[in-house]
């Protein structure tokens, strides 16, 4: 069973609000919170985000090169994926993937792909 993922994010502030709405709909709660940091738990295993250090600042996140691609939750159902979609869009959150949604992942994969504010990917699924 994972642990726990570690994520520098570049704007600390803009990553809370993106992730204090979003991970508490998919079960999550705020485990811990700091001056450069927070995270998120779900059972036994948490999600932390960093500010990232002044030093490292100016080299940005992307899912193509060599490292984390993306996160995929699981989500309750189709009726909610199709409600965090919409609210996605209304926040303005850049859904990927628009012509094929939401079978974007296949015809029998039924999720949301969407970024958080440092364009890492994000994926709801639906259960089958």
């Amino acid at each position: 069973m994972l642990h726990h993922i570690e994520m520098n994010v570049s704007n600390l502030q803009q990553s809370r609000a993106f992730y204090d709405f979003l991970l508490p709909m998919l079960g999550y709660e705020l485990y811990q919170q700091w001056d450069k940091g927070f995270s998120y738990k779900v059972n036994h295993t948490y999600l932390v985000f960093v500010q990232t250090e002044e030093k490292h600042a100016d080299a940005s996140f992307h899912r193509g090169r060599t490292g984390l691609n993306h996160l995929a939750f699981h989500g309750e159902s189709r009726t909610q994926v199709d409600a965090l979609t919409e609210e996605l869009i209304k926040r303005g959150v850049n859904i990927l993937y628009k012509d094929r949604h939401p079978f974007a992942g296949g015809n029998h994969t039924y999720a949301v792909f969407f970024e958080d504010p440092d364009r890492i990917k994000l994926e709801i699924v639906a259960p089958k």
